[in-house]
């Protein structure tokens, strides 16, 4: 339990009711190794978190682009709710950690897994939603997933942001060099770095090759930036 407090501490909001926060941690890998209940993971709250974030973002986007197309507006809110955007959201607020997770996930390094983390972003606001209503749910979303759009996109886009910026300001291309690849195969962590030319930008880590990539095209942009100042 003090785990959790601590999480609410991060999140700035106290639950009434401390079971629904122990319930989106709670991954069903953990309730099946436990015998429990089907219901009692996490997924029923991730399906009401799912759609109280889709409105909230919605009704954000829809005021504050009073002339963007509804097609705009619909390709906008996807890359603000998917996977690696709410991801990223996860990294931030280090909620891995304080997941309830089977030993077998756990074991195959389920604390860094998108998927999973993701989903407990949508869980954890579909508990604020049933504890403190929809008020307490769009604070928690504006807080947390609707600040700092810019980079977040900055960071699941970087690849493509970076291809573009090397072609408009160098005469040679980038390339992603694997430069170690660590652990058993259930449970690897990938490091790469981003070379423009023969120079040495950006490095990352990840759990795939993609993410590594990933991770080195931010760093990189953020070093090409920091030398444009």
């Amino acid at each position: 339990m003090q785990r959790l407090k601590e999480l609410e501490k991060k999140i700035g909001y106290t639950f009434q009711k401390k079971e629904l926060l122990q319930k989106a941690m709670m991954h069903s890998s953990y309730t099946n190794e436990k015998h429990m209940k089907k219901q009692d993971c996490n997924e029923r709250l991730e399906f009401l978190g799912d759609a109280v974030l889709e409105l909230t973002t919605s009704e954000a986007l829809f005021f504050d682009n009073p002339s963007m197309p509804e097609g705009e507006l619909t390709k906008t809110r996807a890359s603000i709710v998917c996977e690696p955007a709410l991801a990223f959201v996860a990294k931030e607020l280090m909620l891995g950690s304080y997941l309830l997770l089977g030993k077998g996930e756990e074991a195959t390094g389920g604390r860094q897994r998108d998927s999973i983390t993701s989903d407990a972003v949508e869980a954890l606001i579909g508990a604020i939603y049933l504890d403190g209503g929809f008020a307490s749910a769009k604070e928690f979303i504006q807080k947390f997933i609707l600040s700092d759009l810019e980079n977040k996109k900055l960071f699941y886009d970087s690849k493509t942001i970076l291809q573009e910026m090397v072609q408009a300001k160098f005469t040679e291309n980038v390339r992603y060099v694997l430069e170690k690849e660590e652990g058993p195969d259930h449970n690897k962590s990938f490091t790469t770095s981003a070379y423009i030319g023969e120079e040495c930008y950006g490095t990352g880590s990840g759990r795939t090759k993609k993410a590594s990539e990933q991770e080195a095209a931010y760093q990189t942009i953020l070093m090409l930036r920091k030398k444009e100042q």
